[in-house]
């Protein structure tokens, strides 16, 4: 018996390239070949994209919440569920969920429901982002100053296990409240450290480099800045070859012409890569919630505490993209690459994630040329 052929044909981006005009052929929802001349069954069915373009889903390694709630609301399987589900709809077909700064419960909680997401294959969830609590109170941003503090001996267990249990395992921390040590143990249990909510100065954010730390958590913000001469955590992340760095693209946390010169000055192999950091408000549309007992609002695409403070973004990755392309001046092709293939090599993701590989079933979507994305099933 014949297995069920489908042919995609327009533009494909397989998570490296972007093919103008191409065609993939599926077999059982199995991709078998992409190229200008995919053999098509006679039986085929064709799905022409017209204007949009075929991609691997977005890979999105910074969410706090959707569907309306918070991962710090609750932190549980079912809280894993809706919000996988929220950025699904949104074009994240695979989500590093995000505990911002809370209690040590909260963070016990959050690790405890990803090893069951993980466990119960969770459709989206990677692992888990504990972004705190051992931050700097003078770079907080919307955390609240109360829950920051160093990490202890037993915090520093507790995130071990975390790193050797779950299949992605990210912590932020600010070089103010965590050791070199405790960066490179966690960096040898299989942790992927990153630098954020720091004062640090560029010195001591190499030394953090050198010690295991490979990321830094929405860069320009909450963080020590580019100055002429001392070049802080931002001048860290640009000139590391070893630091890849999160971007938040959404035109108002950071400037189009600042991300611009990130992107031209960003030493390799490290890479810039998009990231939502969306709150409670993605997948829904509720105007307000609740941040550790703090009310954010949801106003002409910012969410921010009352005294004004910026809390996460209210962003996807395709607007992001959108941004990237449109007001920074980044090439589509990389702009693309930034949401899909270079996070998803950054985690370590799935065999297949964030790119459409021959071999693969691979999670797809259809992006159109106002970069909405809708899931594109086979």
């Amino acid at each position: 018996m014949t297995r069920p052929t489908t042919i995609i044909r327009g533009r494909i981006f397989d998570g490296r390239t972007l093919h103008a005009r191409g065609e993939a052929r599926f077999e059982d929802g199995i991709l078998k070949e992409i190229g200008p001349l995919a053999k098509s069954a006679p039986d085929a069915a064709v799905l022409d994209l017209g204007d949009d373009i075929l991609a691997p889903g977005f890979v999105d390694l910074q969410v706090n919440g959707g569907d309306g709630i918070m991962l710090n609301d609750a932190p549980t399987m079912d809280t894993l569920r809706r919000m996988a589900a929220a950025h699904r709809r949104l074009g994240a077909t695979l989500i590093l969920p995000t505990l911002i700064t809370d209690t040590p419960k909260q963070s016990r909680a959050a690790i405890d429901a990803a090893k069951s997401a993980v466990e119960a294959k969770v459709g989206g969830i990677l692992g888990l982002h504990l972004e705190g609590p051992h931050l700097s109170v003078a770079r907080k941003g919307a955390h609240d100053p109360a829950l920051i503090r160093p990490m202890t001996a037993e915090d520093l267990s507790v995130l071990i296990d975390a790193a050797q249990s779950l299949p992605v395992f990210k912590v932020t921390v600010a070089p103010e409240n965590a050791t070199p040590d405790q960066v490179s143990a966690l960096a040898d249990a299989g942790a992927i450290v990153a630098l954020g909510h720091s004062d640090a100065d560029f010195d001591t954010c190499m030394g953090y480099a050198g010690a295991g730390a490979r990321v830094v958590t929405h860069l320009f913000n909450a963080m020590s800045q580019l100055g002429n001469r001392e070049p802080g955590l931002v001048g860290a992340a640009l000139t590391s070859g070893s630091l890849s760095a999160g971007l938040i693209a959404d035109g108002i946390h950071v400037h189009p012409a600042v991300m611009r010169a990130a992107w031209v000055a960003k030493t390799g192999p490290g890479r810039i890569f998009l990231v939502s950091d969306a709150m409670a408000p993605a997948g829904s549309d509720i105007e307000s919630f609740r941040l550790n007992g703090r009310v954010v609002k949801r106003c002409d695409g910012r969410l921010t505490l009352e005294d004004g403070t910026l809390a996460g973004a209210d962003l996807d990755l395709g607007s992001a993209v959108r941004v990237l392309v449109e007001a920074v001046g980044v090439p589509l092709e990389a702009a693309l690459r930034s949401a899909t293939s270079v996070p998803a090599d950054l985690a370590g993701a799935p065999e297949g994630a964030g790119y459409l590989k021959p071999g693969t079933r691979p999670a797809m979507i259809r992006l159109s040329p106002d970069y909405k994305a809708q899931v594109v099933e086979i």
